[in-house]
């Protein structure tokens, strides 16, 4: 099925970006676009989309062969349509967390949370090297239960596209039944920030039970301001840079570690270090929790 979502929303991302722009000028929230900023997040979006062209037909490719090698074949059936969409978000979460927790991954997915401001543009800073990385493996399985494969990546895009909207703080909070079951602005808001008990947390693409089923959801604190990035911020607008550091940072560290630590570089949680000289989110969250609790201690 030559069936591509995200090409065809991409007028829309356009037009929705523009009209946040006027929003936040109407509303006095300048700072929620910097030109610079907005500029690198519409260049990786367009490299990324590069880069999908030149890849999506081995990606599909992948597909096919592991569609081919099951003795399942579901077709194109009605109902197939949405248990392949709902099978395939559940994909997309485990994907997504191994995006944070393993570092190979993390190498990829990084630049997503590279920028300091939330905004609909955020949502275009997508990986330049999401087949190098072998995020595909991922939905391997579905194709591997007799989904077609024209099928889930329509669905693939599908969560893609759904993704954008909740890239904003114009929007606050949606109806409580909204909010219980789907992926918002508040939910992914907390999913890019930075504050120490946001760190880690919702990893959905369209529904948030997955994470209230596997533990990792986190609701927005209205009293706690988010801070939004990455832990060690780029501190850069450089194009090059946001793609590519954490692949940089990778190569580093495997030359410059022991032997019998070298893989651990690519397979550990990002912060993970051999010698402890680092921190990772969970070593972060635990740390403030103690910072907390002593605060609380009487002086």
């Amino acid at each position: 099925m030559d069936f591509d979502p995200v090409a065809i929303a991409i007028p829309v991302f356009v037009a929705l970006i523009a009209g946040e722009i006027v929003w936040t000028r109407l509303c006095g929230k300048r700072h929620a676009y910097e030109w610079r900023d907005t500029g690198t997040s519409l260049a990786i979006g367009l490299g990324s989309t590069v880069a999908g062209a030149l890849t999506g037909g081995l990606t599909a490719a992948m597909l096919a062969g592991a569609h081919a090698l099951s003795p399942l074949s579901i077709g194109w059936q009605w109902w197939a349509w949405p248990l392949c969409f709902v099978l395939d978000d559940l994909a997309y979460y485990v994907f997504h967390r191994s995006a944070h927790r393993v570092r190979w991954f993390w190498a990829s997915h990084v630049n997503h949370h590279s920028s300091q401001h939330y905004n609909l543009s955020t949502a275009l800073r997508q990986s330049w090297t999401s087949f190098v990385a072998l995020s595909f493996i991922f939905r391997l399985p579905l194709a591997l239960a007799g989904f077609e494969p024209g099928m889930i990546l329509v669905c693939a895009g599908l969560t893609l596209v759904y993704q954008f909207w909740i890239h904003t703080e114009a929007v606050k909070r949606l109806p409580g039944w909204f909010e219980a079951v789907m992926n918002t602005p508040s939910h992914h808001r907390v999913h890019h920030a930075v504050n120490a008990r946001y760190l880690d947390r919702n990893y959905a693409g369209t529904f948030i039970v997955w994470d209230k089923l596997f533990g990792t959801f986190q609701p927005e604190d209205d009293v706690e301001r988010i801070r939004y990035g990455i832990v060690s911020q780029l501190g850069s607008f450089n194009l090059l840079y946001a793609v590519f550091h954490e692949w940089a940072a990778i190569a580093r560290d495997v030359r410059s570690a022991p032997w019998g630590h070298k893989l651990s570089y690519l397979w550990r949680e990002p912060g993970w270090s051999h010698d402890g000289n680092r921190e990772t989110s969970d070593m972060i969250r635990k740390r403030a929790a103690r910072d907390r609790d002593e605060a609380r201690l009487p002086g």
